[in-house]
C-alpha cells in the first residue's frame, strides 16, 4: 500500500507565493518520478511538472520560469515553489508518485486547492 498526501495549498493574491509539499509513504521499494498536476473546473488534468529518480525536470511551458519542483533529501518528498501566481494558476493540484510497490503503479493524493485571486 502506497500513501501520497499534499499540502500547502491556500488563496493568494495574484503576484504572490505558494508553496505545494507531497510526500509518499508506505512499501516504496524504488521511485521513478513524482509530478504535480492540476484541474480547474471544466477543464481535463494536465502536467505541471515532474523530477524523476534522476533528479531531471520537467515543466509545462504555462509555468516555466514562475514554478519550480525539487525534492528533498528523503526522496519520496517533493515541492512545488510556485511564485508570480495568475488567476489562471487557480485549480485542485494533485501529487502523483510513480512507484514500483509490489508492483509499478501510479499513486495520487487527494488534491490541494489553490485559489489566486484579489
Amino acid at each position: 500500500q502506497v500513501q501520497v498526501v499534499e499540502s500547502g495549498g491556500g488563496l493568494v493574491h495574484p503576484g504572490g507565493s505558494l508553496r505545494l509539499s507531497c510526500a509518499a509513504s508506505g512499501n516504496i521499494f524504488s521511485m521513478y518520478a513524482m509530478g504535480w498536476y492540476r484541474q480547474a473546473p471544466g477543464k481535463q488534468r494536465e502536467l505541471v511538472a515532474s523530477i524523476t529518480g534522476g533528479g531531471s525536470t520537467n515543466y509545462a511551458d504555462s509555468v516555466k520560469g514562475r514554478f519550480t519542483i525539487s525534492r528533498a533529501s528523503a526522496k519520496n518528498t517533493v515541492f512545488l515553489q510556485m511564485n508570480s501566481l495568475k488567476p489562471e494558476d487557480t485549480a485542485v493540484y494533485y501529487c502523483k508518485a510513480d512507484v514500483l510497490s509490489w508492483n509499478r503503479g501510479d499513486y495520487w493524493g487527494q488534491g490541494t486547492q489553490v485559489t489566486v485571486s484579489s
